[in-house]
């Protein structure tokens, strides 16, 4: 299914749900967020289901009509499996009638998909869709694109940014969109609760492979100690790539239910995705994701030799 024909089944069919996944970021809430006042614009009934929204993502809500309806048609935006639909989404696995992502990886079960791996962003496709559906792209359209745009590329700085995602984040720019508010507010705002949190994250940091990998964690305990929500967690990931002569920098996040939330971003030529396909994960060459179930001691050694491994 291309953009034309999923902009053709937008139009003419009603009544949908807007799928994120869980532990929602910047991508998958603003293309949720665009798609939806796409096609509230339109006369559609369209609402975004989502797990907790972090304090910071609230803007991407203005414009946002509440709707109550019955459910025809799902949606999902930068979903790329089943497993990591919110705990409250269950009921809509293998119901999905349209999945629009960026992951190559991408598994979800899906009547129709679109997956565009050589895009930066999941908003950077639902731009180009909203440009066929004839939508006019508002402030809080521009916004909510180009706060995942933004987000995904790490302010534009990450290898996945292309030309035409400079040019993407331009037009938005000249429709309107509040680059100032946003990027001041993703990239440099911290919360005293944040502040916190890091020094902590700085303290676990562990090298392994001679020092071309290292490694942080977050415990159930640690959380609770600094009361830390979810909402502050964002960002941890970068913390160990951006140390000198490491390739492969790893987060460990503990999770209720005895596993451990892994984000795995990478330098050079090594491919993350391929490192976490080795646990049932998967993402980008420079940044992708999986869970690993067990203790810290366990899941931390189980990393460990595969980062020996490939290095």
């Amino acid at each position: 299914m291309n953009l034309y024909e999923i902009s053709r089944y937008l139009k003419d069919n009603d009544n949908y749900d807007i799928l994120t996944h869980a532990y929602p970021d910047g991508d998958t809430l603003g293309s949720s967020f665009a798609l939806c006042l796409a096609l509230q614009q339109l006369g559609k009934n369209a609402r975004v289901i989502t797990t907790n929204i972090p304090s910071k993502f609230l803007y991407l809500l203005n414009g946002v009509k509440q709707q109550i309806f019955n459910t025809e048609n799902i949606i999902s935006t930068d979903v790329a499996a089943d497993s990591l639909l919110g705990s409250n989404m269950s009921k809509y696995i293998g119901k999905v009638d349209i999945c629009i992502d960026h992951h190559s990886t991408n598994t979800l079960n899906a009547k129709y998909k679109f997956v565009d791996k050589y895009a930066a962003a999941t908003c950077e496709i639902i731009y180009k869709l909203l440009l066929r559906m004839n939508i006019k792209i508002t402030e809080n359209i521009a916004n909510c694109l180009y706060t995942g745009i933004s987000t995904d590329t790490g302010c534009f700085r990450f290898t996945n940014t292309t030309a035409d995602t400079m040019r993407v984040a331009a037009s938005l720019m000249d429709l309107g969109c509040n680059t100032e508010y946003i990027n001041k507010v993703m990239f440099e705002t911290k919360s005293k609760e944040k502040i916190e949190l890091e020094r902590a994250v700085y303290d676990t940091m562990d090298y392994c492979a001679d020092g071309k990998c290292a490694i942080i964690y977050t415990t159930l305990e640690m959380l609770k100690k600094l009361d830390i929500g979810d909402d502050e967690m964002e960002g941890l990931a970068s913390i160990p790539r951006q140390i000198e002569g490491v390739l492969i920098g790893i987060t460990m996040r503990e999770k209720e239910g005895s596993f451990f939330k892994i984000s795995v971003r990478t330098n050079g030529n090594i491919n993350a995705s391929d490192f976490c396909s080795r646990f049932g994960g998967g993402g980008h060459p420079a940044a992708a994701g999986c869970n690993i179930e067990g203790d810290l001691k366990t899941v931390k050694q189980k990393l460990i030799k595969a980062a020996e491994e490939i290095l």
